[in-house]
């Protein structure tokens, strides 16, 4: 999901009309109303616009990345053409992962919140194989005839790929180490 915070409705119609076909696009029109949003849904990334009433973006951005449930959550700055050069260094002193000038290119805005949504998938991928990895560790070491049936297969399964020359990761190491020793003489 991706979460626009502005305080402006045309510029959050305008951010939902270019990312909507992208993934479910969730509005904020206020810093508080972002960190309630992000407290209750877990977000890819943020577009987050600097200029807003109450808590700025900087002020936002900055409780994003002191929470511990929202701190991983990359966030992208979003601000006038106007702007002093100073903001792109504060947006990234308090932990922003890019930091765009409005008007932007609706095609370049598009690739890198695709960016991030690609990373947050593979993110989660990798937290579900964890998770299952450690579903399965915990299953077998609770059951000892498991343990050791499954420990013995695994054995014979590598015996039996030494022996045809089909452990690569063996073969990748010996053929490192020959390579190694050839330049080294």
């Amino acid at each position: 999901m991706i979460l626009i915070v502005d305080d402006m409705e045309e510029n959050l119609v305008a951010l939902e009309a270019v990312l909507g076909s992208l993934d479910q696009v969730v509005r904020a029109r206020s810093g508080e109303e972002a960190l309630k949003a992000m407290l209750r849904q877990d977000f890819a990334v943020v577009l987050l616009d600097v200029y807003m009433p109450g808590m700025d973006g900087f002020e936002t951005a900055s409780n994003i990345k002191h929470l511990d449930q929202t701190k991983d959550v990359p966030i992208i700055l979003l601000t006038g053409a106007d702007t002093d050069a100073d903001y792109a260094y504060r947006g990234y002193a308090v932990g922003a992962a890019d930091f765009l000038t409005k008007p932007f290119d609706p095609w370049l805005l598009r690739t890198k919140v695709n960016v991030f949504l690609e990373l947050h998938r593979k993110n989660r991928q990798l937290a579900d194989q964890a998770e299952q990895l450690r579903r399965l560790l915990v299953g077998e070491n609770s059951s000892p005839e498991t343990s050791k049936t499954s420990a013995g297969g695994d054995m014979e399964e590598h015996r039996s790929r030494e022996g045809t020359g089909t452990d690569t990761v063996g073969t990748a190491a010996g053929d490192e180490d020959s390579t190694a020793g050839s330049s080294r003489g």
